[in-house]
């Protein structure tokens, strides 16, 4: 494995912009960078034998700093939306800003997505870290987390999730990366086959909390157990895709089993050949069919990227599980050690 190092810019601080290159025996890269922790690229062949990034992300790297899509980033400290920005962790009720009207989304406004971490190579691996005090954004307790990315020659992505605490703090990580797999910037993800293992989703009020049912999505349009076109039912009349104007919806993993790695999702593209199979050992995946990237900083290779330009799949606990005592707990304390997993597989299919 090789990794390269380079600066792309600096803070208004005088901080350092940093973007690694990892890059396989078989000459496959993947670009990570300090801002969030973010993928910003990753370059590997369709069926014909060509390279192309599949990632989508800024011409300028320094977009990272201020953009507002969380592109490719790991966002906390709680990844989705916590509702009205509220909730109760020992009897003591905690206030987050309202960043997503009337709600609490990402960690915040200067979430962990918008922070520069302290990035380091480790042998073959990359690793991010960033210190959150007692208080960051309304959170509570110190917490040290952690991402570490590895790279294979089966051009498998691994991102380990990693988390300790001084006291008590609610805690949900992911990455928001933002995929097509023709290609960055060559048009929309509608044609993507995308294929879930997942039997249930969670059913949202209009502003995407859940409501905390857990509904099956047999005879809906959130039924992916077969392969199934994301553009098929994108404008369909359904509740949960009138509210967020395509996808952006949790749908709960078939067969969670605490520590253990399953098959979350497979996205396939039958014009490049390409597939991305998500595994993890986290219970839930929101689905976000980019719905709302028109108007975001200019894409890589100056092309403008628009609404459905990419999906994110993002594997993480449930939205507001931490008002929600029946969904998987949320909740870090002294002395406990978090750790989650995601692996990202790019594949050919033959």
């Amino acid at each position: 494995m090789d990794i390269e190092q380079k600066v792309a810019g600096f803070t208004p601080e005088g901080d350092a912009v940093v973007v690694y290159t990892m890059r396989n025996s078989k000459g496959y890269e993947v670009e990570l960078c300090n801002v969030g922790a973010a993928i910003v690229a990753v370059r590997v062949p369709d069926k014909e034998g060509r390279v192309g990034d599949v990632a989508l992300g800024y011409e300028n790297r320094m977009e990272y700093l201020t953009e507002g899509a969380c592109m490719g980033k790991v966002p906390g400290r709680y990844a989705n939306r916590i509702a009205k920005g509220h909730f109760v962790l020992d009897d003591k009720e905690y206030r987050l800003a309202i960043n997503n009207s009337p709600n609490a989304l990402h960690g915040g406004p200067k979430g962990f997505h918008m922070c520069l971490w302290e990035g380091r190579v480790e042998e073959n691996r990359v690793v991010f870290a960033i210190d959150s005090p007692d208080g960051d954004e309304g959170y509570p307790s110190d917490l040290y987390v952690e991402a570490v990315y590895d790279w294979d020659d089966d051009n498998r992505l691994e991102l380990t999730l990693l988390a300790q605490t001084n006291g008590a703090t609610i805690i949900n990580l992911t990455n928001h990366a933002y995929f097509n797999l023709a290609g960055a910037g060559s048009g929309d993800i509608k044609a993507h086959t995308l294929r879930l293992n997942a039997s249930r989703y969670l059913p949202t009020d209009q502003t995407l909390i859940p409501t905390g049912a857990l509904a099956e999505v047999e005879g809906t349009p959130m039924d992916f157990r077969t392969p199934k076109a994301l553009g098929k039912d994108l404008e369909a009349d359904f509740p949960a895709l009138i509210y967020g104007k395509g996808y952006d919806n949790c749908w709960a993993i078939d067969d969670y089993k605490e520590g253990e790695i399953r098959e979350a999702a497979l996205l396939s593209d039958t014009a490049s050949g390409r597939t991305l199979r998500v595994l993890t050992d986290q219970p839930g995946v929101q689905v976000y069919t980019g719905n709302w990237l028109s108007g975001i900083p200019m894409g890589k290779g100056g092309v403008r990227y628009e609404d459905y330009s990419g999906v994110a799949i993002e594997c993480q606990n449930f939205p507001d599980a931490p008002n929600k005592p029946h969904f998987p707990n949320a909740i870090l304390r002294k002395g406990e050690r978090y750790e989650r997993h995601i692996v990202f597989e790019f594949g050919i299919d033959k």
